[in-house]
């Protein structure tokens, strides 16, 4: 130990500004946090109702971006008020007190939570919490180049439904910050804010493409027009896989673009084309749709259009040998027409289970449905017809009378894949599967990646 003043000066003098320097960054980050504070607090009271919280697990800061630029749409694009929180600042309490929870969650390296999270999984996630009434959506962020991709973000995902909360839409997975999917992100919260018409935050790279085909497929049903369409590529053909989505850009009105929409595809690349089955849809005061009423009538055959096709490894079919249970109502039958036409008569076989309105208008693709079961693609069909005399069943009925042969399916190793709409079918579809096949193991199923959803 020295006993030279200058140097006890000096060793004192360091302290002292190592000190400060401590207090500065503690009274820049604590200010920080109370502008941040201010600033969700501000943005959860400007809206109507109770806002969504919108918590983020951040590693690099992106997912912390994200947050706030979801919050920024629910507000600006239909009036939501959001608070927006880390997962730092997250505990049970704060989600119970939730209606809507969105979550924007990062993924470092093999499923590993990020730092700002930690707490929370030693804290919150280390049992079940009691979530009944919370209704939630994951955006989980990740890097396929990793086994676990988003492996965090379907643990938070896995243990929201454990815990009883119900989920707005399934998990939304994004490749190292793939546009395709945020934007697929931001078409999911218009459930919430009502809107359709809205801007998207980074406008694709729209490819030319033309009409070549337009057929109403169910002239004079109750359920409305739905017609099928076919689009041949300006350039050459590009490739895609069963499952994957078609992105249209819409055409600009009244100085407005209004961003795009998004279409199950039901073709493949060997057919040279995409082809679409859309219902069109109308406003409360008859008026057609924004897209539907463009893309059904509005075009004329020749036309061109701007469109991207995005990769949706969420929804891709499982190996040939692998058994497949399709379920779906609907337009959603494309989505699956896309999965059988990949199939071959030697794999592992699908089942088709389907609901519509009436067999005389709405038996969809049903000339094609016949030949794969002749061929053996499809081993099973069953269909349903809600608006039928002596039928009026919905597909989760066909599903819950269907159980035993569902659980022999599954265990030889069949993956469930559904296509069709969130409200009502795919809702009732779940429940019935967990009626049949017990809620743990559909849960598995959706852990293991067997048990799949492209619902809207």
């Amino acid at each position: 130990m020295t006993a030279d003043p200058q140097r006890w000066l000096w060793a004192v003098g360091a302290v002292v500004l190592w000190l400060v320097l401590i207090a500065v960054k503690v009274w820049r980050e604590r200010r920080a946090a109370a502008l941040v504070r201010a600033r969700s607090e501000a943005m959860a009271g400007a809206g109507d109702g109770k806002p969504v919280l919108v918590a983020f697990a951040s590693q690099t800061g992106f997912a912390e971006e994200l947050a706030w630029m979801t919050a920024r749409a629910l507000l600006g694009d239909g009036g939501v008020g959001a608070r927006v929180l880390s997962f730092a600042d997250l505990d049970l309490e704060t989600l119970k007190a939730a209606d809507r929870a969105l979550l924007i969650v990062s993924t470092t390296g093999e499923g590993d939570p990020p730092d700002n999270a930690a707490r929370f999984v030693r804290k919150t996630m280390a049992a079940p919490g009691d979530l009944a009434g919370v209704r939630f959506g994951v955006l989980a962020l990740g890097d396929r180049s990793y086994d676990q991709f988003c492996g965090f973000g379907h643990a938070v995902d896995g243990w929201l439904r454990r815990s009883g909360a119900e989920p707005l839409f399934d998990t939304v997975e994004v490749d190292n910050g793939e546009a395709g999917a945020l934007r697929h992100w931001q078409h999911q919260l218009n459930q919430i804010t009502g809107h359709v018409a809205v801007p998207d935050w980074t406008p694709p790279a729209y490819a030319p493409w033309r009409l070549v085909e337009r057929t109403l497929v169910n002239p004079g049903s109750p359920g409305g027009e739905a017609w099928r369409l076919a689009f041949e590529p300006v350039d050459p053909v590009p490739d895609w896989s069963a499952g994957d989505i078609a992105e249209v850009g819409l055409p600009e009105r009244d100085g407005v673009t209004p961003g795009s929409r998004e279409y199950s595809i039901a073709s493949l690349p060997s057919d040279g084309r995409v082809e679409f089955l859309i219902r069109l849809m109308r406003r409360p005061d008859g008026t057609p749709g924004l897209a539907s009423g463009w893309l059904t009538q509005g075009l004329a055959l020749g036309d061109r259009i701007g469109m991207r096709l995005r990769t949706n490894r969420s929804f891709h079919g499982p190996a040939d040998a692998t058994p497949m249970i399709l379920i779906g109502n609907g337009t959603g039958l494309a989505g699956l027409r896309a999965h059988l036409k990949a199939r071959t008569a030697a794999g592992g076989g699908a089942w088709l289970l389907f609901g519509e309105r009436t067999q005389a208008h709405d038996a969809f693709f049903d000339a094609e449905l016949q030949a794969w079961l002749a061929s053996g693609v499809l081993r099973r069909l069953d269909r349903c017809f809600s608006r039928d005399a002596g039928d009026g069943r919905y597909v989760q009925d066909l599903v819950a009378a269907a159980a035993d042969d569902l659980r022999d399916w599954i265990a030889r190793g069949a993956a469930i894949y559904v296509c069709g709409s969130l409200e009502g079918m795919s809702q009732g579809v779940h429940a019935a599967l967990e009626q049949a096949l017990g809620a743990d193991v559909v849960l598995t199923m959706l852990e293991d990646g067997r048990y799949r959803r492209d619902v809207y």
